[in-house]
């Protein structure tokens, strides 16, 4: 008997896949009301001390001095970094007009009724990035922080039965090559991407979550039905969320919490300092012991049987972090 969770991430591929492979169809009224809304977006600011679902695997030094007011980095990045970026976005803000384009038209176009719908704000808003933005208190470990965000949709899923149920969606992207999102490299959702997932069913109440990988690389124009079913180039995800998870999720920002109200920093992530947005600060904050604690972990590191890529990154955080306590900087 197939599980609710395999059943919803089966669902959702078919509507995306049959929509698709339909004649294109325009719908100016849609995408005028989609620019009228993001005209007028609500504003929402966080309150303090908060955690964005995207953060809560960065390095927990990171964490600390960006609640401690430390100043992001600005470094230029390489051109291809920010298109490889922007694209990223594009993509999520495409599958998100495809859903509102599916509620509007494909019954008319298939004579099915689509399964998946967003849910809507009292303003009749779909509730995804801007217009479903809050602060989600949360109490844990004697802690309190508040969970910020933007999620990519909030859902009404309809089962066979009839019911009702809300799902979650995340949607992100690949751009490397079609073999990302293929069923041998694929095997289920990225940690990273998992854990936001119950960060944000906790923010709006969600026992359903899916994450929806959209791959840029394709294989080829033209694909027989069996590559195709070996490398697609979108697959989903999706897990039921229990207590359980949030739980253990939430022990981390309680830690960082209670880190940053003793002033107790906590020690540095390598594993993450590629995408660390707090370089600078970080390396500053280091203490003498906890620096020569880092040489001595990439020289252990450089002694293992790692892979190549893993000891470039760690000789590379610490070329940073050496040259920036020195007074230079990237």
């Amino acid at each position: 008997m197939t599980n609710l969770s395999t059943q919803i991430e089966g669902d959702l591929i078919a509507l995306l896949d049959d929509h698709y492979s339909l004649p294109e169809t325009y719908d100016n009224a849609l995408d005028a009301q989609i620019h009228g809304w993001y005209a007028n977006p609500p504003n929402v600011y966080p309150k303090k001390p908060y955690f964005s679902p995207s953060s809560l695997g960065d390095c927990p030094r990171s964490l600390y001095v960006k609640a401690k007011g430390a100043k992001k980095d600005g470094f230029r990045k390489q051109p291809h970094q920010g298109r490889w970026q922007a694209i990223g976005t594009k993509i999520g803000d495409i599958i998100q007009r495809d859903l509102l384009f599916i509620e509007r038209n494909y019954e008319r176009l298939t004579g099915n009724k689509p399964r998946f719908k967003f849910e809507r704000d009292t303003q009749g808003r779909p509730m995804f990035e801007d217009f479903a933005k809050t602060n989600k208190l949360v109490e844990h470990n004697g802690e309190t922080f508040y969970l910020f965000g933007a999620p990519d949709g909030i859902m009404t899923y309809t089962t066979d039965d009839g019911a009702e149920i809300r799902v979650g969606l995340e949607v992100k992207s690949k751009q490397g090559t079609p073999a990302k999102t293929s069923h041998y490299s694929m095997r289920e959702a990225e940690p990273k991407h998992a854990m936001q997932t119950v960060a944000y069913a906790h923010m709006f109440d969600c026992d359903y979550y899916v994450v929806l990988y959209v791959n840029a690389a394709k294989q080829a124009w033209h694909m027989t039905d069996e590559q195709y079913a070996k490398t697609p180039d979108i697959r989903a995800f999706c897990q039921q969320i229990t207590p359980e998870m949030k739980a253990e999720l939430f022990d981390k920002p309680a830690y960082i919490t209670k880190a940053v109200r003793e002033s107790t920093p906590p020690p540095m992530d390598l594993d993450n300092f590629t995408f660390n947005n707090f370089k600078t600060a970080c390396a500053l904050s280091l203490t003498d012991d906890e620096f020569n604690a880092i040489k001595t972990q990439v020289s252990a590191v450089w002694k293992s049987s790692l892979p190549d890529r893993v000891k470039r990154d760690y000789s590379g955080a610490y070329e940073f972090i050496t040259k920036t306590r020195n007074g230079g900087g990237q």
